[in-house]
């Protein structure tokens, strides 16, 4: 499963592994793909550099990456400087905040304890704050760098290549594409509509091509509902260099969801069970289908913020959902292809269905091939 991409990379499988845990970036790294650790939770940059300090130690020299969350336009603060938390939380309505109150006690959900901060914090979406974990990650020898809401500002794109370090960038459209190819990205992200988290309106049979069409020569990555080592080759069949998986992950034996109930609730998911919701961030994010997501998309709520806004106002609500377990409002972002989740393996072993399908349906190519050739 080796293409000109990750040879360049240094991987020995074209399978690049996004996610929020370190143990499970590294393991996809020892598997022979590329781990890309997700960095968005790291509001501070000591603990990035922890995590990253144990990915040396346990990946073996084999190469990773790193992804942040930079949004293509800046929310100024009202003086017209550099925004703050507060400057954000002194934006929301107060009629958002009684909603979240009012949802929540509904469910019964219990306060945290005093002392106990939130767990769950969206300033990692404020661009001072991905900077922050850039001045870090460029410490270490990552080999990628890779920005969930499209192309970084143009001096990061710069430090990065300074530093050796290729880019990459998320698009949901052949038009954001080619605007990526135009900010100097080495490598588009082709995120189909069956993703989750962030994604646009195309489903990825229909957006891998338009992509690979849209930037070539630039490699290509496809994204969005793959799950399988068949659905791999589907994806290199449309032109794509690799795929980039994320939501498989959530599953293994390696991630750490902290929570059992969440594990459960993906595991017995269906793929008709998730749904693209504005509830986490602001922006239309795949996920759980949930009564959470249900009051936000509700006509009659009061409809959701902009982002970073709609990240901060919920942050302690979801560290609440989540310490206590309250299962009708659990949920996470997830792709359709949490229908194929159904039981906790290690990365390994996923790794190995992967390829095994993946020879499967090569083998199944070249005959019908041969076939026709005859």
């Amino acid at each position: 499963m080796e293409t000109e991409l990750s040879k360049r990379l240094g991987a020995t499988h074209a399978i690049f592994g996004f996610t929020p845990f370190p143990a499970v970036a590294a393991a996809i790294t020892r598997a022979g793909g590329f781990g890309v650790l997700g960095a968005v939770r790291y509001t501070d940059p000591g603990d990035l550099a922890r995590d990253l300090d144990w990915m040396q130690d346990h990946t073996e020299g084999l190469p990773y990456g790193v992804d942040v969350v930079m949004p293509a336009r800046k929310t100024e603060a009202p003086d017209g400087g550099t925004l703050t938390e507060a400057d954000v939380e002194a934006m929301i309505p107060e009629g958002h905040r009684r909603f979240v109150r009012d949802t929540l006690a509904e469910h019964g959900v219990p306060e945290l304890a005093d002392g106990e901060a939130s767990g769950w914090r969206i300033t990692g979406w404020m661009e001072q704050v991905a900077r922050s974990q850039l001045d870090v990650a460029f410490d270490y020898p990552v080999r990628l760098l890779a920005n969930a809401l499209g192309s970084p500002p143009p001096d990061v794109v710069r430090r990065a290549h300074d530093h050796g370090v290729l880019v990459a960038a998320l698009a949901g459209s052949a038009r954001h594409a080619r605007r990526h190819a135009d900010a100097g990205i080495d490598i588009v992200v082709a995120q189909g509509y069956e993703a989750g988290g962030h994604t646009g309106e195309i489903g990825t049979m229909v957006l891998t091509p338009e992509v690979v069409d849209a930037v070539a020569p630039l490699p290509v990555l496809a994204a969005g509902g793959i799950g399988s080592g068949e659905q791999i080759a589907a994806g290199l069949a449309l032109g794509a260099q690799g795929v980039w998986l994320g939501s498989l992950w959530l599953t293994t034996a390696e991630a750490d969801l902290h929570s059992r109930a969440l594990t459960r609730k993906l595991l017995a998911a269906g793929s008709g069970d998730t749904v693209r919701s504005r509830a986490l961030t602001g922006k239309p994010a795949r996920q759980l289908r949930t009564a959470w997501t249900d009051a936000w998309d509700d006509p009659d709520g009061p409809g959701t913020l902009p982002m970073p806004l709609q990240g901060l106002l919920v942050a302690e609500a979801v560290s609440r959902i989540q310490t206590y377990e309250v299962e009708p409002l659990l949920g996470t972002p997830v792709g359709q292809i949490v229908g194929r989740m159904t039981s906790e393996r290690p990365v390994q072993q996923v790794f190995d269905d992967l390829t095994r399908g993946f020879e499967r349906a090569v083998d199944r190519m070249n005959r019908i091939a041969k076939r026709s050739a005859s």
